[in-house]
């Protein structure tokens, strides 16, 4: 199989998935006149396949007639539903101040040698809609991964007994390159399927997305297009939103799919046109911190520069619990404070710093020792995450609890809970 680059009146230039060996010069070229279509049933589930879709599980193809074309079809936006059931992930940094909401897309910003890839697996293995019974059905598309780590993904899967209910698509570093930009679409064709025909709630996750753009600057150059900022082509964002956009809940299905990327920004810039553009597409972020891995904590979650644009949705009465807004909110204030305290410190030492400020450079280290770091097989509910939050904001005197409400303050606050 190939894929048509470029179109002349005598010529078409075709990249060939896979090797070229045993290709004779004078074959008869087929065209098909039609983008990939991909065969797909229920027996999809617990599956492994290449990044061409092919099975490298020593399982038979998947027979079917349904054919559905990977580049999928185009939703309504009427019929989405605006996202808003909370998933809580069993980590403290995401479920408190990140929430997470199902249908949403929210990316993982991270570097070379962060431990991003552990804290996805955590995420496949605990991620859980409250009030439901039923789990995660698992999409993961692998894209350009190093061995090792395609393997620890299928270890940890085997491991927690997750592969029964997953999906794995897998293009490797040493695959061909141009597969990489089929990989990441036969994945959410399968997540679609899941999710709005069998009525399943889908985790898809898509890893490396940078690996991705790059195969995507590799065509474009091959098709010789005028390149844009970063050597990428002009057209990068309406790419990458092509399959950022797949995500969602529609009316009238039961199921839904939401997406985390992982983005390995190259040298930690948040500026790279990767980064930067899919900011733009997707519902927030989690940026992974080199200071805070240096340091021995994980997940190495710095919330200041994350966001999640659909927390208010899925937080609140009914969803977590009434004071999670507020709590989250006084996190993020306290914790700035903490850390402009901890900058000024460097300059004048510990001594050189007033009472107040004192107070909340103990409160930025309990935060990061309590709340921000735990074990990567511990899982937390949000009712411990916010009772976690708690205990380190009675670390400052009640008159800094200024973003939450007194009534919530006088309900939760340890000192007035052991009265």
């Amino acid at each position: 199989m190939g894929r048509v680059l470029d179109v002349s009146k005598n010529v078409a230039v075709i990249q060939v998935f896979g090797g070229e060996m045993g290709l004779q010069a004078d074959s008869i070229i087929k065209f098909s006149g039609s983008a990939m279509r991909i065969p797909l049933s229920d027996e999809v589930l617990g599956r492994m396949f290449s990044g061409m879709y092919e099975p490298i599980d020593g399982i038979s193809a998947i027979s079917s007639e349904d054919l559905r074309d990977i580049n999928g079809s185009p939703i309504n936006p009427k019929a989405r539903v605006y996202p808003n059931n909370f998933i809580q992930t069993g980590i403290s940094t995401i479920d408190g101040c990140l929430s997470l909401v199902r249908g949403q897309k929210l990316p993982i910003f991270s570097e070379s040698g962060l431990p991003h890839n552990r804290i996805l697996a955590q995420i496949a293995r605990q991620a859980t809609v409250r009030g439901e019974a039923e789990e995660f059905a698992l999409v993961f598309s692998a894209m350009g991964l190093k061995h090792d780590e395609a393997q620890f993904f299928i270890d940890e899967f085997k491991k927690f007994g997750v592969t029964d209910r997953s999906v794995v698509i897998m293009n490797l570093a040493d695959d061909p390159a141009i597969e990489r930009l089929l990989t990441p679409r036969i994945a959410l064709t399968v997540a679609e399927y899941l999710a709005y025909d069998l009525g399943m709630h889908v985790l898809a996750i898509l890893s490396d997305m940078t690996n991705y753009a790059e195969s995507l600057r590799e065509m474009s150059a091959a098709r010789e297009e005028v390149p844009g900022k970063g050597g990428y082509p002009g057209y990068l964002y309406s790419d990458l939103a092509s399959n950022y956009e797949r995500a969602g809940i529609i009316i009238g299905k039961k199921g839904s799919l939401t997406q985390m990327p992982i983005l390995t920004m190259p040298g930690g810039d948040l500026r790279h046109p990767i980064p930067d553009l899919s900011g733009y597409i997707t519902e927030g972020q989690v940026i992974l911190d080199k200071t805070l891995n240096a340091r021995g904590i994980y997940p190495p979650i710095n919330i200041l520069p994350s966001l999640s644009r659909l927390m208010r949705k899925g937080i609140g009465i009914g969803k977590t619990r009434e004071d999670h807004g507020g709590v989250s909110d006084q996190l993020y204030d306290a914790y700035s404070r903490g850390m402009r305290a901890r900058d000024l410190a460097r300059i004048v030492g510990e001594m050189g710093l007033s009472d107040r400020e004192r107070r909340f450079l103990k409160f930025a280290d309990e935060f990061e020792k309590k709340f921000v770091s735990q074990g990567e097989y511990e899982n937390r509910s949000i009712e411990e995450s916010l009772d976690i939050a708690w205990e380190i904001l009675s670390v400052l005197p009640e008159g800094e609890l200024v973003r939450i409400k007194e009534d919530y303050v006088k309900k939760y606050h340890p000192q007035y809970k052991k009265m």
